[in-house]
This record gives structure tokens, sequence and C-alpha cells, in this order.
């Protein structure tokens, strides 16, 4: 389980955010409902799903690196 409020956790629920986003995107009829906002508090998921489809090598990469730190290198 790992805690919000630490660094790691929060990089994990923003590389969550960015993924779902990302995936979100791909779909159309969730792209219409939910990223069509471009600006206030739904232009964030909007942003992240741009995040993530452009730098979608880095953030893959990141991904898997913080899997491997959380099941092996983190007690």
């Amino acid at each position: 389980m790992t805690n919000v409020y630490s660094f790691d956790g929060l990089m994990i629920f923003g590389l969550l955010v960015i993924c779902t986003c990302a995936y979100m995107s791909r779909v159309p009829r969730l792209k219409n409902w939910f990223l069509s906002e471009k600006k206030g508090f739904l232009g964030v998921f909007y942003k992240a799903s741009v995040i993530g489809v452009r730098l979608h090598i880095p953030i893959a990469l990141s991904c898997v690196t913080m899997g491997i730190y959380i099941l092996l290198l983190k007690r």
C-alpha cells in the first residue's frame, strides 16, 4: 500500500492519472464526454491526456520503473 503523502505515492498517482487519461483519449465516446473541457478543473485531465499521448515512451518507462521499485525495493 502506498501512501499518497509520500513522494513515491505522488509519483504513482500522477502516472496513473496520465495513463488513464491517455487511454480515455483513445476511446471516442469517453473523449467526447470527459476530455472536452480544456480549461478549469477538468482541463487538468485533458492536459494529462496530451502528456500521455505525446510522451508515451517515457511515461511507459517510468511506469515500469515505479512498478519495479514498488515490488522489489520498497519495504
